[in-house]
């Protein structure tokens, strides 16, 4: 087994096949030594994205930066050149780094004989993830952890060669709870004074409802937890019984990028105010069926709809709004396991519709609310107390916050789902 750690700083060059190498991604006394790796745009999305850097986006009456937008970088991606080919005597690679996250491999290309296949697990084996056929550049799913071994699994049929095999040329490190906290806090400091969460931050965790309100927490079941391109956060929801998901479009628009986004479904606290969480079921987007940058939304299908099938659909409401409505958001703020923004201080205990028309990208799109979300936050329904039905797509913060209208989404989905 060989261990390769192939962390570097960015701008740096490629560790290539050197030895083991550590750099530290937070330093002593929250100082970040990653500083300005908080880039708010992913970088393998970046293309694809119009404005230039530091150019902010135009919205009916103001400007709206990327800390609105709820997009933040969670990880590091690392350049690496490693293989495992039928010339090798090694079959298993590790790769490591101290207080990750999770650790995500990015498979260059993927060369097999027939029979063989590559694993990506935890050291422990509890998560394992099979890839049997040949492929051009693909992420691995993560592994839970600061550890993920890659091993090839041969027949011994294949023909000796050094083009034959699984060719690695990144890795996605994720950050800490803590790291990951401190970055949303740089942000917001930078932002405008009012964030997302107004005032006192009233979300729990969805597991602390099941008594109180467990219709509330079974609409929070359809909701997904999305890692987009191995570092950047968002939530999405299943909408219809078909394979459908429905999402921002500022989180992704294109079916190359909705191949590279894991979906996880059942990720939530074990208990109210405990630390030990569910293994989520993870699937991978497969392609984008609808967007519109106007609406902000995105409709698209995974690759394994009956893995998480099992976790029901929400339905968008054709109905308007109505001012004092009290609502509710499933989300996962943060990329933490599943929270629920049900009561808000700033209105007087609910969380209530605060403003019926509201202007997002298009002028009227949007109703507004104090429920309180964070970054990765974006892409989550936001749901009417009364009928349990999708009333907006929240994708703004700034307190207040807000959603696009779901009666307006589904005119132009509605042949779709």
């Amino acid at each position: 087994m060989r261990n390769r750690s192939p962390r570097r700083e960015r701008g740096e060059a490629p560790a290539g096949r050197r030895g083991r190498r550590k750099i530290a991604v937070a330093a002593a006394a929250g100082t970040l030594a990653v500083g300005a790796a908080a880039i708010v745009v992913p970088n393998a999305l970046a293309e694809e994205d119009p404005r230039g850097p530091g150019e902010t986006i135009e919205r009916i009456g103001e400007t709206i930066d990327d800390a609105l937008l709820g997009i933040v970088e969670i990880g590091d991606i690392v350049e690496t050149a490693e293989s495992l080919t039928y010339a090798d005597e090694t079959t298993v690679l590790e790769f490591s780094e101290p207080d990750a996250a999770y650790v995500k491999v990015h498979f260059e290309r993927m060369l097999l004989a027939e029979d063989d296949y590559v694993t990506v697990s935890s050291p422990d084996g509890l998560e394992s993830h099979r890839y049997d056929d040949s492929a051009g550049e693909q992420w691995a799913t993560s592994i839970a952890g600061d550890t993920a071994i890659v091993e090839l699994h041969r027949n011994g049929l294949g023909p000796v060669s050094d083009t034959l095999g699984a060719f690695i040329d990144k890795i996605a490190y994720g950050f800490s709870e803590d790291v990951v906290d401190d970055l949303i806090d740089t942000r917001q400091d930078r932002a405008r004074p009012a964030e997302s969460v107004c005032a006192a931050d009233d979300k729990k965790p969805s597991v602390c409802y099941t008594d109180s309100y467990p219709e509330v927490v079974d609409r929070a079941d359809p909701v997904a937890r999305l890692l987009i391109d191995g570092t950047v956060l968002c939530t999405a929801f299943r909408v219809g019984e078909q394979n459908r998901l429905l999402t921002n479009h500022h989180c992704f628009s294109e079916s190359w990028q909705a191949e590279r986004t894991e979906v996880w479904f059942g990720y939530a606290c074990t208990t109210c105010g405990g630390s030990e969480r569910t293994n989520p079921i993870k699937v991978e987007g497969q392609r984008v069926l609808g967007t519109s940058s106007d609406l902000d939304y995105t409709l698209f299908s995974v690759d394994d709809f009956a893995a998480i099938e099992r976790f029901g659909s929400l339905t968008l409401s054709t109905d308007d709004a109505r001012r004092g409505e009290a609502i509710y958001i499933p989300q996962y703020p943060a990329g933490r396991p599943a929270e629920i923004a049900l009561k808000s201080a700033v209105d007087g205990g609910n969380c209530v519709i605060a403003k019926t028309d509201y202007d997002g990208y298009v002028k009227g799109s949007d109703i507004a609310y104090y429920c309180d979300t964070e970054f990765g936050s974006s892409g989550s329904p936001v749901l009417s107390r009364d009928t349990h039905e999708v009333l907006a797509l929240h994708h703004f913060g700034g307190c207040p916050n807000s959603g696009v209208k779901a009666s307006l989404i589904e005119r132009e989905i509605r042949h779709l789902i």
